[in-house]
């Protein structure tokens, strides 16, 4: 079954993305800038109206000055479900 956007997980990542643009001291028509999209873009992904892939996740990473393979590993550690 395909998860929703609204699923936590998926919300838990939005919010992790929005904060590495706000630590970054960027706006989110400096991020779109940035990775050559509107600011709709970003606005979309934030708030759930749109889900990101893998890739673009990376590159909102590398626009935000953070490697993307500690975004993951930290977003897998915090984000693990504890059974």
């Amino acid at each position: 079954m395909k998860k929703s956007i609204w699923d936590e997980s998926y919300i838990k990542l939005r919010e992790a993305l929005k904060d590495i643009r706000l630590r970054a001291d960027l706006t989110q028509i400096q991020l779109s800038e940035a990775l050559g999209k509107p600011q709709s873009y970003v606005s979309k992904y934030e708030i759930g109206d749109r889900n990101l892939d893998f890739i673009e996740v990376i590159n909102v990473c590398n626009a935000c000055n953070i490697k993307p393979e500690d975004f993951v590993s930290k977003f897998t550690r915090s984000n693990t479900n504890k059974r």
